[in-house]
């Protein structure tokens, strides 16, 4: 009998992990059918219900365009799964592997299995895409997957977890809703797999959780994600690519630009650009999608509060406070220490640094933790390639912001603070694999021959070694 003390959710939290885990446990292998039967259920439950979710994250925003939902969490989901779905034969198929000659003639392959539960642990700033984008992944890789979708969304979340239930045996696929307290629970159990995305700072906790139970995660974090124009970029399409990744969203997004750093010669002309392209994109009015919350509004507007007096910063368009709709702010020049330097910003704040050059940029960025992304602007991709040279980050676009998380085939993920571990397409599915490894000595095994008490013809293919 349960513990009155126990919280519901916690109740059934539990029981859906067990059930998940039994299952997955009497089943370790799904085969090819019921995982494109998985990932079309999936499809066919996001299309019927398009519209309720839509609804549903514009009522957790506040204000949310309609078309940014549709265009940014459910058309890339869509896309991942007609991805997997196009290549999860070919996925699913040994990979064959050489053996060396000592072992001959046996073969080698690899057979990717199934982890089997995998936790999802989901943001608000996309709350489709990231909740079940993971879970794309997942599935095509034949496991069952439990999630858990942000408190700051909870019409969509309830949402979620009905259509899911509605579509999915619960050992399958299915939607835990809650708190903090939940979150901390949810983490804490054995997975099989965890997929955080959050803050860097929750991050930590995550993986603190997972570790007594040796869960490995990966962790999709944050960070100052710098864009970094070399001498000869062009100011104006430097400033709409910016801008591009700035505006999205009002800039929730992990990968959105953070600062800009630009020769001091190109300034002006780079806050001009970035000024007339804001114009252009807001007029007098402000961003279109809210700041989820007063608490994250309350941060946006105290990181500028906290400015030092003298610094410059021209407001494009116009705050909402009604609505938590803030206009864009260019902060130039701000000091380096400042909490707007050290903090990811994560809303409609831009800062523009200039350098004197683009190795004190590089010097910049390489003495602060490595970024979730990076954007590189110069006169062409031959030129910025040889700039990205000494550069590490989670990811890159060149000339442009963002895109390079749209790709089905380029692995997302961090590197250091930023992250750890990284998913999409075959990398997800890599992700959420065991790749099994299997060896067939074959008719003649050679190499036990020559042991377990080894001796002249054992030492002769040691001295043939030595030789190599």
């Amino acid at each position: 009998m349960d513990d009155l003390s126990t919280p519901p959710d916690s109740v059934r939290l539990q029981g859906l992990f067990d059930a998940m885990r039994t299952a997955a446990r009497a089943r370790p292998v799904v085969d090819l059918a019921t995982r494109l039967d998985r990932l079309t259920r999936l499809r066919a439950m996001v299309l019927t219900h398009e519209q309720a979710l839509v609804d549903a994250i514009g009522r957790d925003f506040g204000h949310r365009p309609a078309a940014d939902t549709r265009i940014l969490d459910i058309a890339p989901l869509l896309n991942a799964i007609h991805h997997a779905r196009r290549r999860l034969k070919s996925w699913m198929r040994p990979r064959r592997r050489p053996v060396s000659w000592l072992f001959q003639p046996a073969r080698a392959w690899i057979e990717p299995r199934p982890l089997g539960v995998v936790g999802v642990v989901a943001p608000w700033n996309y709350p489709l895409y990231l909740a079940l984008g993971p879970a794309v992944d997942a599935l095509a890789a034949g496991n069952r997957v439990l999630i858990k979708p942000s408190e700051l969304c909870p019409a969509f979340s309830d949402l979620l977890a009905r259509i899911v239930a509605d579509s999915f045996a619960p050992d399958e696929l299915a939607v835990v809703t809650g708190g903090p307290d939940l979150a901390a629970r949810f983490c804490a159990l054995p997975f099989d797999h965890l997929v955080f995305t959050g803050s860097t700072a929750v991050g930590r906790k995550v993986a603190q959780a997972a570790a007594p139970n040796l869960t490995p995660v990966t962790l999709e974090l944050g960070g100052k994600s710098p864009a970094i124009l070399a001498p000869d970029a062009d100011p104006a399409r430097a400033a709409r690519s910016i801008l591009f990744g700035k505006i999205i969203n009002a800039g929730q997004t992990c990968v959105a630009p953070d600062y800009v750093l630009a020769p001091r010669d190109m300034l002006p002309a780079l806050t001009d650009a970035l000024h007339g392209r804001a114009r252009d994109i807001l007029g007098d009015g402000p961003c279109p999608t809210a700041i989820i919350s007063d608490r994250h509004h309350a941060r946006l507007m105290g990181l500028l509060d906290d400015l030092p007096p003298g610094t410059r910063v021209q407001t494009i368009g116009r705050d909402d406070p009604a609505t938590r709709r803030m206009a864009l702010r260019l902060v130039i020049d701000p000091a380096p220490d400042s909490a707007l330097m050290r903090e990811e910003i994560f809303g409609p704040i831009l800062p523009v640094l200039p350098v004197d050059d683009i190795a004190q940029a590089l010097d910049f960025v390489a003495g602060r933790d490595r970024p979730l992304a990076a954007y590189v602007f110069a006169r062409s991709s031959r030129a910025a390639r040889a700039h990205l040279a000494p550069l590490v980050a989670g990811g890159v676009t060149i000339g442009g912001t963002i895109l390079h998380l749209a790709q089905d085939e380029l692995p997302f993920g961090g590197v250091g603070a930023s992250g750890m571990g990284a998913y999409h397409g075959s990398a997800g599915f890599e992700r959420f694999s065991h790749m099994m490894p299997v060896f067939d000595p074959g008719p003649v095994n050679a190499f036990e021959r020559m042991g377990p008490r080894f001796g002249r013809m054992a030492m002769a293919a040691y001295r043939l070694l030595r030789m190599r």
